[in-house]
């Protein structure tokens, strides 16, 4: 079994006099990529940030790698972390540039920095992109920027929060099949959060469902709906609807 890097347990979280979540545990462990579904407004967003150590509790306990999160040790954990939001988030400045301004905060030499920038701008097609300012691109070009921009970090763990839900459906299909063999290449720990399960075979096979701030289900795609999972959904044959 393998070993367990981020563990989340008795999380409370409350905004006014609401209960977002209520979390008894949740964790992933080394090497997995789980993605978190539910119905709008379920906390699935929130919990990430909680995982991600950008929001703290009201009640209960984040740990990474067994030690638990504190004001002393939580900058540098997040700094073992890269979070792609649904909106790119880029900087004013060149798709290269962008890609390298974390590296530039964590202090990384500089040809350490073009060699991981050159690389993933390659390896997700926008190489020939890379002189271009953050406002001259599209929405899929900006997510593969943000998607380079947190590969390039080598992230012990990978959060995605909805990073294809404002984009056309040939550009979702087309990102989803490349972020998915870059998964399983890196082999990063990820949590992946998606309101559209039909995402989620072409990203992974575990599955947790929030409701109402609460885990309901946990477990493979197959255990959680009953039915096998299949990249032949909705996504692909709209494509091939649009290609026609």
């Amino acid at each position: 079994m393998n070993k367990i890097v981020l563990e989340a347990r008795g999380i409370q979280f409350v905004r006014g006099k609401r209960e977002i979540l209520n979390i008894g545990r949740f964790s992933l462990s080394e090497g997995e990529t789980v993605a978190l579904i539910g119905p709008n407004g379920a906390g699935k967003s929130t919990l990430l940030q909680v995982m991600a150590l950008l929001l703290k509790p009201d009640r209960g306990v984040v740990e990474f790698r067994g030690a638990p999160a504190n004001g002393k040790n939580v900058l540098a954990m997040r700094r073992r972390m890269a979070v792609v939001f649904q909106e790119s988030l880029l900087l004013n400045t060149t798709v290269a540039g962008n890609v390298a301004a974390g590296l530039k905060l964590r202090g990384i030499p500089g040809p350490e920095i073009k060699k991981r920038v050159d690389y993933w701008l390659e390896r997700l097609g926008i190489k020939h992109l890379a002189g271009r300012r953050a406002y001259q691109l599209s929405g899929g070009e900006s997510q593969r920027v943000s998607l380079a921009r947190a590969f390039a970090l080598e992230p012990e763990v990978l959060f995605l929060d909805e990073p294809f839900s404002a984009l056309d459906f040939p550009t979702r299909l087309a990102l989803l099949r490349e972020l998915g063999k870059i998964l399983r290449d890196t082999g990063v720990t990820t949590l992946f959060v998606t309101h559209d399960f039909s995402e989620v075979p072409y990203l992974t096979d575990r599955v947790a469902m929030l409701k109402n701030g609460r885990l309901v289900k946990a477990g493979t795609f197959e255990e959680v709906f009953q039915i096998k999972p299949r990249k032949e959904t909705y996504l692909t044959s709209l494509y091939r609807i649009f290609e026609e």
